[in-house]
């Protein structure tokens, strides 16, 4: 375990040389992910599939080629009834073959399955960007897992060495009779929780990168992490309810269910037109081809060409298109209903966002000031210990805030970058790009 922290430890620090270049960054692993996740390669492969449903809305307007051939043998035993004791039979072959076109020329439920298919495909385009921005923020969170999770451990095994040496002090300043066995005794409880603390930390290291690599598909010895003392920006526009009136329109869940109402609304339509008349042109044209037979005792060999129109008009149905019609209306006022929440859970999200992302650039602020005054104070307990002016306990105190303090910084730093992420998503503008933009935060 220790090993292992340490090399890591030097990759970054020095982020130079063959330990640097190994290191994964941000990019490599969404990359890497892209090829990788399950979750991903189904929303693709749903995509690919709702593309279909546009040549297939579109075929329903295009004309409608078909052949039929046929070959019979015919056997024919016949009586005469003038004179039952005249018989006849016959053997001959009969074939043929038609070619039927069928071009619609009125076909409302056709023209609304269309525009519905259209729908159908930007519904499908939708829920693929959604998608694809759900995984750019679940590889982001999971590597900003891994970053906190290393620091935590980082910082336990630190505590747990400053406690170390803390301990042999009191052992020894107990031993020249300077100190007091509460003071050993407490050194070593303490001790002894820092290392539980470390060993949860470690397994707790490992588990997260189990979920990476759940998503990404690799195992990443190290990762780049983020630059000390680095600024965050803030969001742009820096107004919460800008983005909430962007997130109505433009989140993706939004337009995916603009797009199922759209469907709805068709689907209506299509339904109504099954009270409405159709109009097709129909044009054939085939061959007959028959031997000799019974009647004329010669063979016959025609062909015939056909083109006209054909009306049909619905008359009743047992009241199923009525019912129909009213099934999809109230489909239509579902859809209504899951549009509307829709808009109100981007808005929704696009205020916790924006709120995580303000109260996480302040957090990073106070916290900045408190790791400065925290180190201070450790410092000045230390010497302090030195001189004989405080005790051990209360420099383990200071020890155990400073590092305390550490891993919340680095939480609160994460945690703001990754509700920035989410913020943009809301709005529907989350890509490759706002990723990008975090990895070159990146040591």
């Amino acid at each position: 375990m220790k090993p292992k922290f340490l090399t890591t430890a030097l990759i970054l620090a020095f982020g130079a040389g063959a330990g640097a270049c190994s290191a994964a960054d941000l990019m490599g692993v969404y990359r890497d992910a892209l090829g990788y996740d399950a979750q991903f390669a189904s929303a693709k492969a749903a995509a690919d599939a709702g593309r279909e449903a546009l040549p297939q809305g579109r075929a329903g307007l295009l004309p409608n080629i078909s052949l039929s051939a046929n070959s019979q043998s015919n056997n024919i035993d016949a009586t005469i009834q003038s004179n039952p004791s005249v018989q006849r039979s016959a053997n001959y072959n009969s074939k043929g073959w038609t070619v039927t076109l069928t071009q619609p020329l009125f076909r409302w439920d056709r023209w609304a399955g269309y525009n519905q298919a259209e729908a159908k495909v930007a519904a499908s385009e939708a829920q693929f960007g959604l998608a694809k921005q759900d995984l750019i923020v679940r590889v982001a969170q999971a590597y900003f897992d891994v970053l906190q999770a290393d620091e935590a451990l980082s910082a336990s095994t630190a505590n747990r060495k400053a406690i170390a040496e803390q301990l042999e002090e009191a052992k020894k300043a107990f031993e020249v009779g300077t100190k007091t066995v509460v003071e050993v005794h407490d050194a070593q409880a303490r001790y002894d929780l820092a290392t539980a603390q470390e060993i949860v930390a470690d397994n707790d290291l490992a588990v997260k990168r189990q979920q990476l690599r759940l998503v990404a598909g690799k195992d990443y010895p190290s990762l780049k992490n983020l630059r000390n003392g680095l600024a965050i920006p803030r969001p742009q526009p820096d107004d919460g309810e800008k983005w909430v009136e962007s997130a109505e329109q433009g989140y993706l869940g939004v337009q995916a269910a603009q797009a199922q109402f759209t469907v709805a609304e068709q689907e209506v339509s299509k339904q109504r037109a099954g009270h409405l008349p159709s109009l097709d042109l129909v044009a054939s044209r085939g061959r007959a081809v028959q031997d000799n037979n019974i009647t004329t005792q010669v063979g016959s060999d025609s062909t015939s060409t056909v083109v006209g129109v054909q009306l049909t008009i619905p008359i009743f149905s047992g009241g199923a298109v009525s019912s129909a019609v009213s099934q999809s209306i109230a489909l239509k006022e579902k859809a209504n209903a899951d549009l509307d929440n829709a808009r109100r859970s981007a808005a929704l999200l696009a205020r916790q966002s924006y709120l995580g992302v303000s109260a996480g650039l302040a957090q990073v602020r106070a916290l900045e000031a408190a790791l400065v005054s925290s180190q201070s104070a450790l410092e000045s307990n230390k010497l302090g210990f030195e001189v004989g002016v405080r005790t051990n306990i209360e420099v383990l105190n200071a020890q155990s805030q400073y590092y305390d303090t550490r891993q919340k910084l680095k939480k609160a730093r994460l945690d703001t970058l990754a509700a920035l992420l989410k913020l943009k998503g809301a709005a529907g503008t989350l890509n490759e790009s706002d990723l990008e933009a975090i990895n070159g935060l990146l040591e």
